[in-house]
């Protein structure tokens, strides 16, 4: 029986989650129907613009996303300690940018006097939201009910827009998050939807590489950071250098590419040797994250911890994550 979701996202195992949400019977979220003819193209700047204004709204970082034609990729970082150093007033001010909240709240809001049990209501109602504040499923709640009714009310209709709950992966180490932001990067290559991680709109990747066209040390400030490798004492953010992790994604794009299949250059970049993946496997992960890898991810001592943990009697995906993530 599938274990239920606040069993499956847990700070003691990883901070970093892989989240995919679909459109119900796979209709069209987004691009040209050839069906009917209906181009929904600019659904995709509502997801986009979704996406990034609540990461700077939860305390949950955005390390990639990708939206496509019915279904969209996020890799989130939950920063749980960015939420603990919010005072209660902004816990306040961020949830009523998105949820009216209370009288109580709305007082508390614009400082109007509170007596001793109305302050008490309200620091109870804060503690409350600061922990929905770090938590993907109230991020993902958050960013799929206005695109449902929104998209609903262009269609003249009613009922379920999208498939299910969100889909969720644990990425259980360092490996892992960067074979899946990949992943997710290069999602509209691998669909043919783009020749190039530059030219493939709605995706953090161009977002990236955007911002360091215009000065080599720029990073977008709604994404998580790539502060370079690891470190004491680290900086937050992913541990990666900027241009490593372009090169990275440029050049498995060009392997991924069916005009360059079964080509591997031997000009690798330096940061598969550093993360220690096997080309060949490297290529397998980004192309295949999903239909191999399941619920867990990570090397197999990560994977043992974190099934533990969770209380998995057995550890799940052992044997694919043995064959890639060694």
């Amino acid at each position: 029986m599938p274990k239920p979701r606040k069993q499956l996202v847990s700070l003691d195992a990883t901070p970093y989650y892989h989240c995919t949400s679909r459109c119900v019977r796979r209709a069209f979220l987004c691009g040209q129907d050839d069906v009917t003819g209906q181009c929904f193209e600019h659904r995709r700047q509502w997801i986009e613009d979704r996406i990034l204004s609540l990461g700077q709204i939860f305390a949950i970082d955005i390390c990639a996303y990708a939206v496509m034609s019915n279904h969209y990729h996020l890799v989130l970082h939950i920063n749980k300690a960015k939420a603990l150093h919010w005072s209660d007033l902004e816990v306040c001010a961020r949830w009523h940018s998105l949820y009216k909240g209370s009288l109580l709240t709305q007082k508390f809001l614009t400082q109007q006097p509170l007596d001793k049990v109305e302050e008490r209501v309200v620091l109870d109602k804060t503690a409350k939201w600061r922990l929905q504040l770090c938590d993907i499923s109230w991020f993902m709640r958050a960013l799929n009910e206005p695109i449902a009714r929104q998209s609903n009310e262009e269609d003249k209709c009613t009922g379920k827009f999208w498939e299910a709950r969100f889909s969720s992966q644990a990425l259980l180490d360092e490996k892992a998050v960067a074979a899946c932001m990949a992943y997710v990067d290069l999602n509209p290559i691998r669909a043919k939807m783009a020749e190039s991680p530059e030219t493939s709109d709605h995706t953090s990747i161009q977002q990236r590489i955007l911002a360091r066209a215009i000065h080599p040390e720029n990073q977008p400030e709604s994404l998580c950071q790539l502060v370079g490798d690891p470190r004491e004492p680290m900086p937050t953010g992913l541990p990666f250098k900027l241009d490593d992790y372009l090169e990275l994604v440029d050049w498995t794009g060009r392997m991924i590419r069916e005009d360059k299949r079964g080509a591997i250059s031997n000009q690798l970049p330096p940061i598969l040797n550093r993360l220690g993946i096997d080309p060949q496997q490297w290529l397998i992960l980004t192309t295949k994250f999903e239909s191999r890898l399941k619920g867990l991810v990570g090397c197999i001592l990560k994977l043992k911890q974190a099934a533990i943990t969770l209380g998995f009697k057995r550890t799940p995906g052992l044997a694919n994550c043995k064959a890639l993530l060694h």
